[in-house]
């Protein structure tokens, strides 16, 4: 009976000392952890530490927040957390989320989260010359298998099927170690193509990196290199806000004869 008592009474703490966002009537919006609470009051710690006494009837929701505290302040959680800037995290869509963006602005995609594990999307250019019968398209399923706090893996394809050149892609595994808001992804995968019935395969390796500097300001960074010794670095800045994200920065393609920089612009909007 003791022990029954005490799980209860450690389960009921630790529901207590969750990040909640208690908003009010007045529009405030407030980030802490309940103290305690009954019908008429809640008592609440804010993220600086100080104890409000709040009525019930000033309190407009109330609700686990998304976000983590850093030196005591919130920092939102960014809504394009499962991808750094074209490839994937090994973070997953929840059931029912997904995210509508923009490549380079002329390439939009979509994904939705089929399961808290699985998901699914597809895109394909907005302008492809004048023949619409050869414009080419993608899908990318996912698939996360390991998902602890500080350790995700997933496995998934990008693939092309594009008219004139058959059908192309990569399949890769990838793991995301840290949190959050400061993370690294290792990735490996194949790059394959097969068009009237010629076959061949590339090894890939990525590595990936996103750190939250500041409320709603990412950087992250995300490099390649291939079979041949050749591969990409590229550098960005994410802004974010609860639903939409933008980034903005270059790519320098490795072992070409000329120094070449490609500028970055990718816009996501999740729901």
């Amino acid at each position: 009976m003791l022990a029954i008592t005490f799980a209860v009474a450690l389960a009921f703490a630790s529901q207590q000392a969750e990040l909640q966002e208690l908003r009010l009537h007045d529009g405030s919006v407030i980030y802490g952890t309940i103290v305690e609470s009954d019908d008429q009051h809640v008592r609440f710690r804010t993220s600086r530490g100080v104890e409000l006494d709040v009525a019930r009837s000033e309190i407009a929701s109330m609700k686990p927040a998304t976000g983590e505290i850093v030196a005591g302040e919130y920092q939102p959680p960014d809504p394009n957390a499962t991808r750094l800037l074209f490839a994937p995290t090994a973070r997953s869509l929840r059931r029912g989320d997904g995210y509508i963006g923009v490549f380079e602005v002329s390439m939009p995609f979509v994904q939705v989260g089929i399961t808290d594990r699985f998901s699914i999307g597809a895109g394909t250019p907005l302008v492809f010359g004048f023949d619409e019968s050869q414009r080419p398209f993608w899908i990318t399923p996912k698939f996360q298998f390991l998902d602890r706090p500080r350790v995700k893996a997933a496995a998934g394809v990008m693939h092309i099927v594009a008219p004139e050149v058959g059908s192309i892609g990569i399949g890769y595994g990838v793991v995301t170690v840290g949190r959050p808001d400061r993370a690294v992804t290792i990735g490996t995968g194949v790059g394959y193509r097969n068009h009237d019935g010629d076959g061949g395969a590339m090894a890939i390796v990525m590595l990936g990196g996103e750190r939250t500097v500041r409320r709603g300001i990412k950087l992250i960074t995300e490099n390649y290199a291939w079979s041949g010794g050749d591969g990409v670095v590229s550098g960005a800045v994410r802004f974010f806000g609860d639903r939409l994200s933008a980034d903005l920065g270059v790519a320098i393609p490795i072992g070409v004869e000329a120094l070449v920089a490609v500028p970055i612009v990718n816009i996501m909007w999740t729901f």
